[in-house]
């Protein structure tokens, strides 16, 4: 009988399991899903790794339940009609010319988006399910696989600029700045620019690395600290995935954190998308 590629790697000591409870059957993906969000089937995958950053140490396989996530980043035009709608506290970017309707929506703090995906019925994935929907059911370094990173895969800074060399208007231009959503192919899961172009602000406080996070993020759909609730004791940082347009590609890999104040306060351009659960059925 052929092993599944996870039972591989943990007889070969590449990845350990998390957490000993296992989880039932995920549910399977329903045959329609809203307009503009993509299902997540649930199961195990290698989360984290052994040879980057300490932070995302170690690799572990853990499991996530079925889950939808937008396809694409929340767009200014997207924030900014729920800002005018009342459901959505007032937020934008403070460069010049990061207000096209279809670049993503940033310098909003992670209270912003939280609001966001609740004016919306949604809410902001976990990072396990940020990380799962980003490497695939095989734990790939990047969406499309583990091959290396390039502008003509995302939006990042590369030899010809941040941007991919997309200097922006006014001041500074070659701080560059991040491009429509989708500009770029769909990778895992028919998601879009899961590396680069915006980083992500995900639900989970930061722990220094897994193994000090503990039972918070082991076992079935981890939440992290607190489960991931507005305030945590102990904790200050939430957590930001993907890399953006402003850094190279290294910082887009599937497993880097980069942790943050939740009030974004000092200011970076974080960005977002929702995930939400799966309808219940009748």
């Amino acid at each position: 009988m052929r092993m599944h590629w996870w039972s591989l790697a943990i007889a070969a000591g590449l990845v350990v399991v998390c957490g000993a409870r296992a989880s039932a059957q995920p549910a399977p993906c329903p045959p329609s899903v809203p307009e503009g969000m993509a299902c997540i089937p649930g199961g195990p995958f290698v989360r984290g790794t052994n040879e980057g950053p300490a932070d995302a140490r170690p690799a572990a396989v853990v499991e996530v339940g079925t889950f939808l996530m937008d396809i694409d980043e929340v767009t200014y035009a997207q924030y900014q009609a729920c800002v005018r709608a009342r459901r959505c506290p007032a937020a934008g970017p403070k460069y010049v010319d990061f207000n096209d309707p279809r670049q993503p929506m940033t310098g909003v703090s992670w209270f912003d988006s939280q609001a966001y995906c609740q004016a919306h019925g949604k809410r902001l994935p976990t990072e396990a399910e940020w990380e799962k929907a980003a490497r695939g059911p095989e734990g790939a370094v990047f969406p499309w696989g583990d091959d290396p990173i390039t502008c003509d895969r995302a939006i990042i800074m590369d030899a010809s600029g941040r941007g991919c060399g997309r200097n922006k208007r006014g001041g500074q231009p070659e701080k560059g700045k991040p491009w429509p959503v989708g500009s770029r192919p769909a990778g895992a899961y028919g998601l879009r620019d899961m590396a680069g172009n915006s980083w992500e602000w995900v639900a989970d406080w930061y722990s220094k690395d897994w193994t000090t996070c503990g039972a918070a993020c082991a076992g079935p759909d981890p939440k992290g600290p607190c489960d991931g609730a507005a305030s945590c004791k102990g904790h200050r940082m939430k957590v930001v995935r993907g890399g953006s347009w402003y850094w190279p590609g290294s910082h887009a890999a599937g497993y880097y954190r980069r942790p943050h104040v939740p009030s974004n306060n000092p200011y970076h351009h974080f960005g977002f998308r929702c995930a939400a659960d799966l309808p219940a059925t009748p």
